[in-house]
């Protein structure tokens, strides 16, 4: 099992900075890729980008520039740095876990609200 927690959420005006971190405890061994998602009100939850054991990334086109994702492996630990927010990146933001058996894991969502 693993367990994830999300912080750093909030509000900013649109061009700003935020930055999220997920926070993994238990079976971090098995992890093999963690990502963000998020989900909008009246929208699908969709992939934001995600982060190999290897330190390989990958983005939606939507974010691709804007928004990277880090890691410290010593801490557990996965960051998403968001740069020029704009009003249609508020979402709930939500950190995923995946095993190596293709078990899924996710955080309890953050909210991150930007403002025109």
């Amino acid at each position: 099992q693993v367990q994830l927690v999300e912080s750093g959420g909030g509000l900013v005006q649109a061009g700003g900075s935020l930055r999220l971190s997920c926070a993994a405890s238990g079976s971090t061994f098995s992890i093999a890729v963690m990502g963000w998602y998020r989900q909008a009100p009246g929208r699908q939850r969709e992939l934001v980008g995600i982060i190999t054991s290897g330190g390989r990334t990958n983005y939606a086109d939507s974010v691709n520039g804007r928004f990277t994702i880090s890691r410290d492996n010593a801490k557990n630990t996965v960051y998403l740095q968001m740069n020029s927010l704009k009003p249609e990146d508020t979402a709930v933001y939500y950190c995923n876990a995946q095993s190596y058996h293709l078990d899924n894991y996710w955080g309890q969502g953050t909210q991150v609200t930007v403002s025109s």
